[in-house]
C-alpha cells in the first residue's frame, strides 16, 4: 500500500501516482520505495486501470536517492540480495497492462530519472532540468536507465551523462527524445491528464497490444540491464577504491584511486 512518501489515487480509469517528500525535493528513501513496489503491485490486479500519471508535489519531481541514506541498512541483508530485491520489484512496472506517463518539473536526478526513462512517456514542465551523478558518488547508474537512455540517444550522449554528471536542460531533453513535450509549468497537471484520458479512451486491448509490442522491442535488453547492474553495483560497493572514496571524504583528504 502507498505511504505519506508516496501516494496513490484513483479517478475512474486513472491512477495518479504522487510522490510526497516536497520539502525534501521527493528524495527517496526506503519508505517511498517499499510505497512505491507496493503501488505498482496493486496496479498488477486493477484492470479497471487502463493509464497511470506518476507526478509530483512540491518543487521537483524528486532529486534522487536522499544523500542521507546512500549506503544506509535498515536490516541485516547483503548489498546483491538488497539491490536485486529492489530492481526486481520495480521491474514489473514494465510488464503492467496500462502505460505510465511522467510528468516531470524542477530536478529530476539519479535513480528517480532512471526510473521515469523506464516509464512510456516523460513530459516536462519548463526549466525541469536532468541529472546522473551517481559516478561521483562511487556508484553506477543502474534500475534500467542506462539501457533505457542508450535506446534513445545513443552511446555518446549516454556515456556524457554517465561520466561528466551534467545536468541536461529540458530543451535538450526534448531535442533528445527524452521526453515528448515541454509545456508550461502551470500546463503540466492538465497536459498529463488530457494525454491519460485519450488513452484510456482508446479500445483498452489495443493500448495493450501496443504496450506489449513495444516491450517486446524495447524490454528485453533493460531487463537484461537490471540484473546485470545487482552485480556490478555489489562490486562497485565492496571495491577498494569505493572504501576509499569514502574514507577521503570523512577525512576531507584528496582519494587515491587504486582502480581495484
Amino acid at each position: 500500500m502507498a505511504t505519506d512518501t508516496i501516494t496513490l489515487e484513483i479517478d475512474g480509469p486513472i491512477a495518479i501516482i504522487s510522490n510526497n517528500r516536497p520539502d525534501k525535493h521527493n528524495a527517496a528513501n526506503d519508505e517511498m520505495d517499499t510505497g512505491l513496489f507496493d503501488i505498482i503491485a496493486e496496479l498488477k490486479t486493477r484492470p479497471d486501470i487502463r493509464c497511470v500519471i506518476w507526478r509530483a508535489n512540491g518543487k521537483s519531481w524528486s532529486s534522487g536517492r536522499d544523500v542521507n541514506e546512500l549506503g544506509v541498512r535498515t536490516e541485516d541483508i547483503d548489498n546483491l540480495s538488497f539491490i536485486e530485491r529492489g530492481q526486481q520489484a520495480f521491474a514489473q512496472s514494465m510488464d503492467l497492462p496500462m502505460p505510465i506517463i511522467c510528468a516531470l518539473k524542477g530536478w529530476v536526478i539519479g535513480g528517480s530519472f532512471e526510473r521515469s526513462l523506464v516509464a512510456d512517456l516523460r513530459i516536462c514542465a519548463e526549466g525541469t532540468r536532468f541529472m546522473l551523478p551517481e559516478v561521483k558518488h562511487g556508484v553506477l547508474t543502474d534500475t534500467g536507465g542506462m539501457a533505457r537512455l542508450f535506446q534513445i540517444v545513443g552511446h555518446g550522449v549516454t556515456m556524457d551523462l554517465v561520466l561528466t554528471g551534467r545536468p541536461m536542460e529540458a530543451e535538450e531533453a526534448l531535442r533528445h527524445g527524452i521526453v515528448s513535450r515541454i509545456v508550461p509549468a502551470d500546463e503540466l497537471e492538465a497536459t498529463a491528464r488530457e494525454m491519460a484520458d485519450g488513452i484510456a479512451a482508446a479500445p483498452a486491448f489495443t493500448v495493450k497490444m501496443a504496450r506489449r509490442n513495444m516491450g517486446l522491442i524495447a524490454n528485453g535488453v533493460v531487463k537484461d540491464s537490471i540484473r546485470e547492474e545487482g552485480s556490478t553495483q555489489t562490486l562497485v560497493f565492496a571495491s577498494e577504491d569505493y572504501a576509499e572514496m569514502k574514507a577521503a571524504r570523512a577525512e576531507g583528504r584528496e582519494p587515491k584511486f587504486r582502480g581495484r
